[in-house]
């Protein structure tokens, strides 16, 4: 059985032995507690020290994923983005002898579990209410320039490498999330329109080009689900979960933006508000701008291939067939004015 077959609880039992070990070369002791907070390519602890009240947070690697050097590269851009840009992001909590990322042994496997001990930030997910969610867009559009922008002169550390999400990393022969063809109810119709839709966005993307202006650093998943707004400073806005980032086009971020409720009637308005956001940091171009529902269609047949390939998330389990027949109406909504 695939991990990713496995429930939560179950990933959860079979780390957790990894877990404790890190926590070790982390100075924690055996009396420290373990919450499991999430598992999707990861699985990612809560970690509450009783002996200084303390709480951090374990993110335990899936197998494949990253290598080492590739989340050290992670590391590095945010430590720049807080730094350089002034956009808050987790800190590293390295081992006392200032190791940032461990390597460690798993029973039953060769390949050690890549595990990164971080601080834990204060604040909650936006509140995605009616009245408020064009609001949170456009924080979140502008937050996602600073990022852009910021990249655009950043001088990378020698040795960084991360993954892209171009069309071959997306879709191509060793596709990052899993091929959509084995998505949940891909059957004969299905496999039809999606094709059509994936010949689409491979013809769209290469006419629209890699340019520097339009193709960068991203973070992958910038989602609200991925900012933290702490209540009592309401000005003061963390972003997490850069696990996915790598090399990309820049409005893949809006894709992102509105993974899982891409057919929602608001996502025009929130359009809208995204880009009123993000132009208050940096420029787009109105022909870019008229690109967006590529991305946003790129991102959907993503996320059917990763909802088949994550079959032990919640998150699958509870999208599955009626997400792959909303990508067919949306595919054909799209084709009808890109193809």
């Amino acid at each position: 059985m695939r991990a990713h077959d496995l429930s939560a609880e179950d990933v959860a039992a079979l780390l957790e032995p990894v877990a404790r070990r890190a926590l070790a070369e982390c100075g924690l002791g055996p009396d420290a507690e373990l919450t499991l907070l999430n598992v999707s390519e990861n699985a990612t602890y809560a970690v509450d020290d009783p002996a200084t009240g303390d709480r951090t947070v374990l993110r335990v690697h899936r197998h494949g994923y990253h290598d080492g050097p590739e989340i050290e590269s992670e590391l590095a851009w945010l430590d720049a983005l807080r730094e350089e840009a002034g956009v808050r992001t987790p800190r590293v909590l390295p081992t006392g002898d200032g190791r940032r990322v461990l390597a460690m042994p798993e029973n039953g496997s060769r390949d050690p579990r890549y595990v990164v001990h971080f601080e834990w930030l204060a604040g909650t997910e936006p509140t995605p209410s009616d009245e408020k969610l064009p609001q949170s867009f456009e924080l979140l559009g502008a937050i996602t320039a600073r990022m852009h922008r910021h990249v655009q002169s950043w001088h990378r550390p020698p040795g960084f490498r991360r993954f892209a999400w171009d069309y071959d990393g997306a879709f191509g022969d060793r596709a990052r999330w899993g091929r959509w063809q084995d998505g949940v109810a891909v059957g004969d119709a299905e496999r039809e329109v999606l094709r059509r839709l994936d010949a689409t966005l491979r013809k769209r993307l290469a006419r629209f080009g890699c340019g520097p202006y339009r193709y960068g650093l991203v973070h992958a998943d910038m989602r609200l689900a991925n900012l933290l707004v702490d209540g009592d400073r309401p000005g003061d806005v963390a972003v997490i979960d850069f696990d996915d980032s790598g090399w990309s086009w820049f409005l893949y971020d809006f894709g992102s933006a509105v993974s899982f409720f891409e057919h929602d009637p608001r996502v025009p308005e929130l359009t809208d508000s995204w880009l009123r956001g993000y132009r208050t940091v940096r420029p787009l171009r109105t022909e870019d701008e008229a690109e967006i529902p590529t991305f946003v269609m790129m991102r959907r047949l993503l996320l059917v291939a990763w909802i088949g390939s994550h079959g032990g998330t919640d998150l699958s389990r509870s999208m599955g067939a009626e997400y792959t027949a909303g990508s067919c109406d949306l595919a054909e909504a799209y084709l009808s004015r890109f193809a």
